[in-house]
């Protein structure tokens, strides 16, 4: 997938390996992104009107990745997201269900799979 637009795409992920590699993989199809360790940095930071898309970690410490996009939807910010997770659990599930229009990926997933739910969620 190759992006002409230079949309701005925000990662909120606490691995810091997983981070820098979706950020390198994002930059190299000529996406714009900016990264966070957690989801209090993300709602702290100045630039959040120009994302375009979300991609949040499900089990976040502190504020999880799906306590954020609620948080987003309650302020009547619909960023497009999409929730990341490496757990399969009943608990994640459980979590992930809370915000069930939001479509997720489990990892480790193939770059075309995220390049095809970003292009899915941008056109919503």
């Amino acid at each position: 997938m190759t992006n002409s637009t230079g949309a701005m795409i925000a990662v909120v992920e606490d691995d810091a390996g997983l981070r820098t590699a979706i950020e390198q993989l994002l930059r190299s199809a000529g996406f714009r992104a900016v990264t966070f360790e957690s989801a209090e940095d993300f709602l702290a930071s100045d630039g959040r009107g120009d994302v375009a898309c979300l991609i949040a970690d499900i089990n976040l410490p502190g504020i999880s990745g799906v306590e954020l996009v609620s948080r987003l939807g309650t302020n009547g910010d619909r960023l497009p997201a999409v929730l990341i997770t490496g757990r399969r659990d009943a608990a994640t599930a459980a979590l992930a269900n809370q915000v069930a229009d939001v479509p997720r990926l489990y990892k480790p997933f193939s770059d075309d799979a995220l390049f095809d739910v970003i292009s899915r969620v941008m056109k919503r």
